[in-house]
């Protein structure tokens, strides 16, 4: 399996999936010539010390949502990786989750907020074995969490218990040797914005030098979990001055319009992975629910720039085995 993808509807709300606009932006995605969509979406808490994960009916997609989404994909031969993920109503990054460690008598906050994650993911997990997803995602950089190793094992069996497909789970760059529960998951997944370049308008070259020593660590955890593949479980970069130096970055608006660093930022990282077997593919970040409507802009899209046409060129290629 090798996977051409990309993350969809991260920005979908309440109904949005089942609008005729999701649709055509979800042809124009299949037309990149791609075989999977990671079907990103988020549930909150209120805080990221709450332990109570809800819905909030007003804007979280719904589950015919999810299923009517995941069936057009799949119309559009699509295989789906489904990817609930965990927001805090603070503002807070979800990686800051965290509580104190229970003294003696003191009420455990983990066991409180695991149990309700595992919840959370199980209920995703039957609609992902309902609908035929190809592919669970029990996480999206939950760093504050990762230590809880026992934690996690006991929520990656309930999971099993409920979704008979491959597992991943996705952390975030920097942070793939901190995980110690890899084994218990078919993949390993991350974030992959690394830093490939020292200047604004880096060259391609560089970019491709850069990506070569990242992986190299990335190879060699995947050497030591028994040949496990890695999974870009997100990568992307604006079309910005300067993002290839922080591709993670979305709050700079102050940053000029440039396409070339991002179309470069694409090239180099496809130069660098494409043939590495212990290397599983890409879910690039992110395409919206719905198509852009202003051009050119600074953010992550590449919807008419010149890195949807860099996409094109790769996708086109014979799927690797």
């Amino acid at each position: 399996m090798f996977i051409k993808g990309f993350t969809y509807g991260y920005d979908g709300r309440r109904g949005a999936y089942r609008l005729e606009e999701a649709a055509l932006s979800m042809q124009r995605m299949a037309e990149l010539g791609g075989n999977w969509t990671a079907l990103a979406f988020s549930v909150m808490q209120d805080s990221f010390s709450s332990t109570l994960i809800r819905p909030d009916y007003r804007f979280t997609v719904t589950d015919k949502d999810i299923a009517a989404a995941v069936n057009r994909l799949h119309s559009l031969g699509h295989k789906v990786c489904l990817k609930p993920m965990v927001n805090c109503m603070d503002g807070v990054w979800r990686a800051r989750i965290a509580f104190p460690e229970p003294e003696w008598g003191d009420k455990d906050y983990w066991k409180e907020w695991f149990s309700c994650y595992s919840a959370f993911l199980c209920h995703y997990a039957e609609i992902a074995q309902d609908t035929g997803c190809k592919m669970f995602c029990v996480g999206c950089e939950m760093l504050g969490t990762e230590s809880k190793e026992a934690f996690w094992r006991d929520t990656i069996e309930k999971v099993r218990g409920v979704y008979a497909g491959p597992l991943v789970y996705n952390t975030n760059h920097g942070n793939e040797d901190k995980v110690s529960w890899w084994d218990a998951l078919d993949y390993v997944g991350t974030s992959a914005y690394f830093r490939v370049a020292e200047r604004p308008c880096e060259s391609l070259e560089n970019m491709v030098s850069a990506w070569n020593k990242h992986k190299e660590k990335l190879r060699a955890l995947s050497q030591r979990l028994g040949g496990k593949q890695v999974i870009f479980m997100e990568i992307g970069c604006r079309s910005a001055s300067g993002c290839a130096m922080m591709p993670y970055d979305f709050s700079h608006r102050e940053f000029l319009f440039d396409e070339d660093e991002q179309a470069n930022f694409y090239e180099s990282c496809f130069r660098a992975m494409w043939d590495e077997d212990w290397f599983a593919g890409f879910f690039w970040w992110d395409w919206g629910t719905f198509l852009p409507v202003r051009q050119p802009n600074t953010g992550f899209s590449i919807v008419g720039k010149k890195a949807e046409q860099v996409v094109k060129n790769w996708y086109a290629r014979p799927e690797r085995k």
